[in-house]
């Protein structure tokens, strides 16, 4: 694998269009790579309250997530920065009242861009009890430029809650871009539909059926930039706790996806493993836990692999 890379960087100086060159070369050198052992973001993060759906900006400056410590509601989303990507993180902000309300906002998504915020909210207005909404940001280094939410198209709001946006920007030609879950009740499944910047669906949701377990909670999908890796977290069988974190791949973006593996210890615990966030170069895997050594009722953690040969 040591060879290729060269061959790699060449690729991209040479041409502007090789990103699906790279994305097929990452695809093999995560093959078989070993996940850490899991880090606790410690204090500067994580609380006595709850902190759940972490989300990294592009440059992983940025740390959006969610919190139900004192904010305008019972759940509001906030953002942390660092000078590097090894530097501390500094005490998160709240991102205020054109996101967050006297509600619930939870899930925070980013697009690779930047310039879009996905997230969770059960605030007046929605069609169902939880609904998916998006806001548009000029700026994408400004993480309290945040323009007034749109709620997403009823091809992915309903009257059922929905939850756990993924956006996904750059996966070949595929038709859906967009990745979430919708249930009622003891079960919820996982979706997938095409939707535009702004918000609007570009018809029905599609039910992703290889992943969606018929008795358990399948939520939270975090999805390689490529489109053919995704981890997200389930109550189905044969679970090290209450929920874990599970994996599954495909060939590619037209293919479905295999059956999903459980990510096994250390990563899943007799704790709740859930929420988790593949950053854009997926090295990283943050996602919240009510694992041993959390400091609240969940903790964000963070896991990280190199590809092979390096």
């Amino acid at each position: 694998m040591k060879a290729l890379v060269p061959v790699v960087l060449l690729l991209v100086a040479c041409r502007p269009d090789s990103d699906q060159v790279v994305f097929e070369m990452q695809a093999q050198s995560f093959a078989n790579s070993a996940w850490s052992e899991p880090e606790n973001l410690g204090t500067a993060i994580n609380t006595a309250a709850n902190e759940q759906g972490p989300s990294l900006s592009g440059d992983e400056l940025s740390l959006y997530f969610g919190s139900d410590r004192p904010g305008f509601g019972v759940t509001d989303l906030w953002v942390a920065h660092r000078a590097c990507r090894d530097c501390p993180w500094d005490s998160p902000v709240n991102l205020g009242p054109t996101i967050n309300t006297a509600a619930n906002e939870s899930g925070p998504s980013l697009s690779v861009d930047g310039h879009l915020l996905f997230f969770t909210s059960n605030r007046l207005g929605g069609p169902g009890g939880q609904d998916l909404y998006v806001s548009h940001r000029s700026d994408p280094n400004d993480d309290l430029g945040w323009e007034p939410p749109v709620a997403l198209g009823p091809g992915v709001n309903t009257p059922a809650n929905e939850a756990g946006a993924e956006y996904l920007q750059s996966a070949e030609d595929g038709q859906a871009n967009f990745y979430f879950n919708r249930g009622v009740g003891g079960t919820t499944d996982l979706y997938s539909a095409a939707v535009t910047r702004s918000g609007e669906t570009l018809g029905p949701a599609v039910r992703i059926d290889e992943l969606s377990d018929p008795i358990a909670l399948d939520q939270g999908a975090t999805v390689r930039k490529d489109g053919r890796e995704m981890f997200f977290f389930s109550s189905r069988s044969v679970s090290i706790g209450a929920v874990d974190l599970w994996t599954a791949t495909r060939r590619s973006i037209h293919d479905p996806w295999s059956t999903p593996v459980n990510l096994g210890e250390p990563i899943n615990s007799t704790g709740a493993e859930q929420q988790p966030s593949l950053s854009f170069d997926g090295r990283t895997l943050l996602y919240a836990s009510s694992r041993s050594g959390s400091v609240g009722g969940t903790d964000i953690w963070m896991v990280t692999r190199s590809p092979n040969g390096q």
